[in-house]
């Protein structure tokens, strides 16, 4: 790792990783802007959803709501309702992202901070998020660490699998002042390129000489956790109740039921008090509101 990350091997692997990654990368919309409210979109809606999922879904919701002000503008139940029909999972994503908007607007007179730090003020906006906008944005960013990020280090270097290591070679790595094309660059190096099962020679890998994986033969790298299945889980469950809420003003339990599970019966296993602790957890997220027996979308 010291040889590589003297001047002379530093200057190497930026500059042919670059090159590689202009020459030829996978288009996406969020790519062609520098607007940091598509770019913030595109980032929450990516988290933990395949991308080729997410454009469709981000089409859609920058047609519906272009701007940081008209996103702010509409009630959270409609971005809520709109985050379920889609399937993109975790519907606390779209309140926080309904709240940040309001405080780009109210808080920021309607500009987006330029910094990781500041922008880690929004709602929802951790520091992989805000470190993202503000590289892809504003090209002020440290060097992203993502899975596919780490294990193109990991087996570069052969370094250990500790997330300050990862952080410390990152940001050595990346060249000042170039956070936007340098952070998309590797992780679509770790992406395309260095997958759990590597493709050095089949996506040209330009760091191959300087590899110490591609050197031993040992595709060793650390252990991506597994997402636990959606269909059928608690997760997909919550989403349906979100999902028929949003074509409905209100509806009453044993209503609600057998639209969010086909066997659903008040007294049995998956009955009311089942579907009362579920709707329990969405009105203790701000997503509905619960009395009695009534369940509607929170305004």
């Amino acid at each position: 790792m010291a040889e590589a990350l003297t001047s002379n091997g530093l200057a190497s692997l930026r500059s042919s990783l670059i090159a590689w990654y202009e020459s030829d990368h996978r288009s996406y919309p969020w790519r062609e802007t520098t607007e940091p409210y598509p770019i913030l979109i595109s980032e929450v809606m990516s988290q933990q959803t395949q991308l080729d999922r997410v454009e469709a879904a981000y089409h859609d919701f920058l047609e519906r709501w272009p701007t940081v002000d008209a996103l702010a503008a509409v009630d959270q139940a409609a971005v809520v309702g709109f985050w379920s029909n889609h399937s993109l999972g975790y519907n606390n994503r779209a309140k926080y992202l309904h709240t940040a908007a309001n405080q780009v607007c109210s808080e920021f007179d309607g500009a987006f901070p330029q910094d990781p730090a500041t922008l880690q003020e929004l709602q929802g906006v951790g520091p992989y998020t805000a470190n993202a906008v503000a590289s892809f944005a504003f090209n002020n960013g440290n060097a992203v660490v993502d899975t596919n990020v780490k294990r193109v280090y990991y087996r570069l270097f052969d370094i250990e699998d500790d997330d300050a290591a990862f952080e410390s070679v990152a940001n050595e790595c990346m060249p000042d002042e170039n956070s936007r094309v340098w952070n998309n660059a590797i992780m679509e190096l770790g992406a395309v390129a260095c997958q759990k099962t590597p493709r050095c020679e089949a996506a040209g890998c330009p760091w191959r000489d300087h590899c110490d994986a591609y050197q031993s033969g040992d595709f060793t790298a650390p252990d991506v956790p597994t997402q636990p299945s959606f269909e059928g889980s608690r997760r997909q469950l919550r989403g349906r109740v979100i999902s028929v809420l949003s074509e409905h003003d209100e509806l009453e339990l044993d209503r609600l039921g057998p639209r969010v599970r086909v066997d659903y019966t008040p007294a049995g296993t998956h009955g009311r008090e089942w579907l009362r602790d579920l709707c329990s957890d969405l009105a203790a997220d701000d997503l509905v509101e619960l009395e009695d027996a009534t369940v509607r979308l929170r305004r």
